[in-house]
């Protein structure tokens, strides 16, 4: 028997299969790439494709007034939509602070994917001016999940009243444009200080010329603030529809006083604006207990507003009429009310919660950021 010779060849090396090449060409990729990640360098090249960060690329900014725009954005790969009325939140940095507001997706229908948001100037507003004045298109924004409870039930009324102020007719814009074809009978009575300050003037005038919905503006520069008293005349019969109503702080607690009063405070839905603020008090130290951040705070102004100023990253959506995003724990100290005047106390290690959009320091105060 002759003894036989094999020479080894690389067809007779053990094969991995597909997802096995996979695998090893990542651990490769991720080995040159250390102490970064693979997804690192993407973001980089196509940022809208991160797994990590929700973004989106600025594709239009259109003007609807002199002091608002629309801005048309293309949400990053894992945004998971949105039910018309909500809001999303906007990361952008200025003078190389990144800050955040909420802002209400104001698009119809779209087959692009992409969606909207209006922004009204607001005096004093870092993000609302930077937005108007300085967005381009291709700019990439920080991104968050749509959010909030101002929503159209399921079940649609057959009756509806629309309560807007000013930008407050931004998220009943996202539900006109999506649900009015599904609505039998809409009223929307829209405040704003003249004509040429009507956000949508042209689209809203244009479905009431159709007649597919009525629609009133009160201009508060001729007619004054909303009268609650005149409702019985310009909607007389507001008391069988279901009311949704956004805008001024002032207008809404006006308009909850009278449903209340009226017996129907469950049919009134209401997103909220900042609220009137109370007198002044002393003032003091704001400790932030995760930044080890010391910010001395006056008695006449909210500690968001304070912070912000500062350079702290304040959580916030109060200034699109976006109730409790500015929520945090307050663990020690007091601080007070800016719309009563009340005081709230936490001793220490406790967590409780507190508007720091409405809060101003009492004194030294720990709160949790």
């Amino acid at each position: 028997m002759t003894a036989s010779t094999h020479v080894r060849t690389p067809a007779d090396e053990p094969q991995p299969g597909r997802g096995g090449w996979r695998t090893h060409a990542f651990r490769l990729v991720k080995a040159a790439t250390t102490p970064l990640l693979p997804e690192d360098y993407v973001d980089l090249f196509d940022p809208l494709r991160s797994t990590t960060l929700l973004r989106g690329r600025v594709e239009s900014v259109t003007h609807e007034t002199a002091d608002a725009v629309t801005v048309v954005i293309r949400p990053g790969r894992g945004w998971r939509g949105y039910r018309p009325g909500q809001y999303t939140r906007i990361g952008v940095d200025v003078d190389g602070v990144r800050l955040w507001r909420a802002y209400s997706i104001t698009s119809g229908p779209r087959q692009d994917g992409c969606i909207a948001i209006t922004v009204k100037a607001i005096s004093g507003g870092a993000v609302s001016t930077h937005l108007v004045g300085s967005l381009h298109v291709g700019q990439v924004l920080q991104m968050e999940q749509a959010d909030g409870e101002f929503v159209l039930p399921e079940v649609l009324p057959s009756k509806i009243l629309l309560l807007t102020g000013g930008s407050g007719i931004t998220p009943v814009m996202g539900m006109l444009r999506h649900t009015l074809d599904r609505l039998d009978d809409v009223v929307l009575l829209h405040s704003a200080p003249r004509p040429e300050d009507v956000i949508f003037a042209s689209e809203l005038r244009a479905l009431a010329t159709d007649g597919r919905m009525s629609l009133q503006e009160r201009h508060t520069d001729v007619h004054g603030m909303l009268d609650t008293a005149a409702l019985d005349e310009l909607v007389p019969d507001w008391r069988d529809r279901e009311t949704f109503a956004c805008g001024p702080a002032g207008m809404l607690e006006a308009l909850e006083n009278h449903w209340e009063t009226a017996g129907l405070a469950d049919q009134l839905h209401t997103e909220r604006f900042r609220p009137a603020l109370a007198e002044p008090g002393d003032g003091g130290t704001v400790h932030f207990t995760a930044l080890g951040k010391d910010v001395q705070c006056d008695g006449a102004r909210p500690i968001l507003d304070v912070a912000e100023e500062a350079g702290v990253l304040m959580p916030s959506g109060c200034r699109m009429g976006i109730c409790f995003g500015c929520v945090l724990p307050l663990r020690e100290g007091s601080v007070r009310d800016l719309r009563t005047g009340e005081t709230t106390t936490a001793s220490p290690g406790d967590g409780v919660l507190v508007q720091t959009c409405i809060s101003a320091a009492a004194g030294r105060c720990d709160i949790d950021l």
